[in-house]
Formats: structure tokens, C-alpha cells, sequence
């Protein structure tokens, strides 16, 4: 469907609308099927035509959270952390703490941190944002949930971890 979709628009002019999103559709569709390596070319070339023709920067947010995740898929995991970093940066600094999207690409960040054993810096992002997400989307929302789960798991997973670490896990997750 992906290629079907690309092919029916790729004789548009690069600003058409509906070229743009044929190239997300098979990117998307080729990562669906597995050919992440193929979906990650496409998504490259996709994002610099986006800067290249001066899309807006939630559009750009967006197509590199999307090459985040295809990076983490095929184990580059220091590039996927630099983009959702850049992606959670780029969120704060436009939309604001108190935003869904915003609340989103911290947890992704700080998944990406996880991945990276990169316990304590996780830890503070969920620290900053898992409050945001309490007050802003309530306690039972889903992605408040996965940041307090996120928070434990950073805590139970650090071998640094003290008995009141873990403590503090348990804690959490039984709070929940």
C-alpha cells in the first residue's frame, strides 16, 4: 500500500501535501513489514526535504521521532538518544511542559537513556515530567502510568541501586 501511495504521488512537486504523507505511508509500511533499513533511507530523505523546504518544526519533531525509533530498531542506539533528545528539547521549547506530545518525547527520552543504562539521567527527566503528567493528565492516564513504571524499572534496573532504591520502586509500583 506504502508503494502504491508513493508511486500515485511522486510526480507531485515536493510541497504537495499528499506527496509529503506518501512518504511517510511507505516509510511507515516498510517498517511494518520489517525493512526498517529501507524505511530508515526513506525517512532520511524525507526529513531533508522537509528543512529543505522550510516545514514547520512540529512537522520536523515529528519526522524525527519517527527516525528515532527506526534507529532504535536497528540497534543505533546513540543515534536514536541524540534525536529524542533534540525531539524533547525542541517540544519543551515550543509546546511547553504541560503538553501531550511534550510529555511523550520525555518518556521516549528517557526510555532511550534506559537503553542506554543511562539510569540516572532517566531518572531525572521522569523526575521533572512525571509531575507534569500527574497534574496535567490525571494519575490514571496511560502515559502518566508508563512514566511511574519507567521511573521503577530506572530505579530496580541501576546496579548502583540502594536497598531504598529498590524500596522506592516497589513503592511506586505499588502506588499505582
Amino acid at each position: 500500500l506504502g508503494w502504491a501511495c508513493w508511486k500515485t504521488y511522486v510526480g507531485r512537486p515536493e510541497t504537495d501535501w499528499a506527496r509529503k504523507f506518501a512518504m511517510t505511508l511507505l516509510a511507515n509500511g516498510l517498517s511494518a513489514v520489517d525493512h526498517h533499513e529501507d524505511s530508515l533511507h526513506v525517512q532520511e530523505a524525507e526529513l531533508s526535504m522537509r528543512r529543505r523546504l522550510g516545514d514547520s518544526e512540529d512537522n520536523i519533531l515529528v519526522v524525527q521521532g519517527n527516525l528515532a525509533t527506526t534507529y532504535q530498531l536497528l540497534g543505533r542506539l546513540e543515534d536514536s538518544l541524540r534525536l529524542r533528545q533534540k525531539v524533547y528539547s525542541g517540544n519543551l521549547k515550543f509546546s511547553g511542559e504541560e503538553n501531550e506530545e511534550t510529555l511523550v518525547s520525555a518518556l521516549n527520552y528517557a526510555v532511550s537513556l534506559v537503553n542506554l543504562e543511562r539510569y540516572q539521567e532517566s531518572r531525572k527527566v521522569l523526575c521533572k515530567m512525571t509531575p507534569v503528567a500527574r497534574r496535567f493528565l490525571g494519575d490514571c492516564n496511560d502515559l502518566t502510568l508508563r512514566m511511574q513504571i519507567m521511573y521503577a524499572t530506572t530505579l530496580s534496573l541501576d546496579e548502583g541501586a540502594t536497598l531504598d532504591d529498590l524500596r522506592e520502586a516497589v513503592t511506586t509500583l505499588e502506588e499505582l
